[in-house]
């Protein structure tokens, strides 16, 4: 069965620019990796949970803000792994500097009996279009497509 994720796609205008809200995975897998490795903050559903409140919760675990606002559906997109993601856009503002994330565990280096922990994000930051479409893991570019055409921006994130 397809595990279910949801996320939250935080932007703002800045000098009448786009801009979106990315979080860069931690651990060692991802250490050294940018291009295509940054992502929406998102996680699993818990039961009984909806995507929205999932989205929300899982900003806050991911990058320790609260998120508010009025959030529009970018709908779903079925990643390659199988796994399908909702996405959930708000217009909103927060600082980097203050991304601080849940930790995650996991035997490091392979093989070693070492148990380590790591950051879920290692950290965040604002991206003008052009550098989210680089940054962005490829199966999410989507929902910044979506973004754009609901608020009426071209894909340079200038408004039409």
């Amino acid at each position: 069965m397809a595990k279910h994720s949801a996320g939250i796609l935080m932007y703002r205008l800045k000098n009448d620019r786009l801009e979106v809200f990315l979080v860069h995975p931690g651990g060692p897998f991802w250490a050294g990796k940018d291009e295509h490795a940054w992502s929406i903050p998102k996680g699993e559903l818990s039961t009984g949970e909806s995507s929205l409140e999932a989205a929300k919760r899982e900003f806050e675990e991911e990058t320790s803000m609260a998120v508010n606002g009025d959030f529009f559906d970018l709908g779903t997109l079925k990643q390659s792994s199988g796994k399908q993601i909702r996405a959930w856009a708000v217009e909103g503002d927060c600082n980097p500097a203050d991304v601080k994330s849940n930790p995650f565990s996991m035997e490091w280096p392979p093989h070693s009996g070492k148990t380590q922990s790591f950051p879920e994000i290692d950290k965040g930051a604002w991206f003008g279009c052009k550098a989210a479409r680089q940054k962005l893991h490829k199966g999410q570019v989507e929902f910044l497509d979506r973004l754009l055409k609901r608020i009426g921006y071209d894909e340079e994130g200038k408004n039409r």
